[in-house]
C-alpha cells in the first residue's frame, strides 16, 4: 500500500496496473485501495526486492519516470517504515494519454 502510495505520486505516472494484465490483455487502473494487487515485494535471504506494475502518461521517459519510482519508493518506506529494499523492479503495463 505504501509503495503504491508513494508511486502514484511521481510524475508521468497514470497509475498502479495489475500484474496479471499481461494475461488477460486488458490493462486496468487500479483504485487505491486496490494498490496491492500491483505490488510484489519478495524477501529472499536479507534481501528485499519490491517488483511494481504501472501505467505511464504518453510522451513521458519511460526510463525517467521508472527512474524516479524507483527512487521514490526506497526513500519512502525507509522513511516510513525503516525498510531497506534492494531493489525496485518496474514493469511498465501499459502507455495511456492523459488530459491536460
Amino acid at each position: 500500500m505504501i509503495a503504491g502510495g508513494a508511486a502514484i505520486d511521481c510524475y508521468g505516472i497514470v497509475g498502479m496496473a495489475s500484474k496479471k494484465q499481461i494475461k488477460d490483455g486488458i490493462t486496468e487502473i487500479l483504485r487505491r485501495e486496490n494498490f496491492a494487487r500491483g505490488v510484489v515485494v519478495r524477501q529472499e535471504e536479507d534481501q528485499v526486492f519490491i517488483d511494481m506494475y504501472i501505467i505511464v502518461s504518453y510522451g513521458t521517459k519511460i526510463s525517467e519516470v521508472a527512474n524516479n519510482v524507483q527512487s521514490k519508493v526506497k526513500y519512502t518506506l525507509d522513511q516510513t517504515v525503516g525498510l531497506s529494499v534492494d531493489a525496485v523492479n518496474i514493469f511498465v503495463q501499459g502507455v495511456r494519454v492523459t488530459n491536460p
